[in-house]
């Protein structure tokens, strides 16, 4: 599978722990945890107006399922990547 740089840039910009966790989970044989705990995330993120859930739990089901389903993966990079950016923009007007 080729590298995606937009993935890249995305996984640097994460604590070393959580990118950690996220290379352990895209190995071959934790399909199915992957799957598992996506849909689970994602499910969590219905009701992310309830306490202790939240709809963070969305991109990041969406983001590990995509990893098996690839229309799944490109979409939510790019949503990332808005958010990314848009992150970025409400720093710079807050200094």
């Amino acid at each position: 599978m080729k590298r995606d740089p937009q993935l890249g840039r995305f996984l640097r910009s994460l604590p070393h722990w959580v990118r950690r966790s996220y290379l352990w989970l895209i190995h071959p044989r934790a399909k199915w945890l992957r799957i598992l705990l996506g849909c689970a995330f994602i499910a969590g993120g219905l009701f992310g107006f309830l306490p202790l859930l939240g709809f963070w739990m969305l991109p990041l089901g969406a983001l590990l399922i995509g990893r098996d389903i690839p229309p799944v993966r490109r979409n939510i990079l790019h949503m990332l990547e808005h958010l990314r950016h848009w992150c970025n923009a409400q720093d710079g007007k807050e200094r």
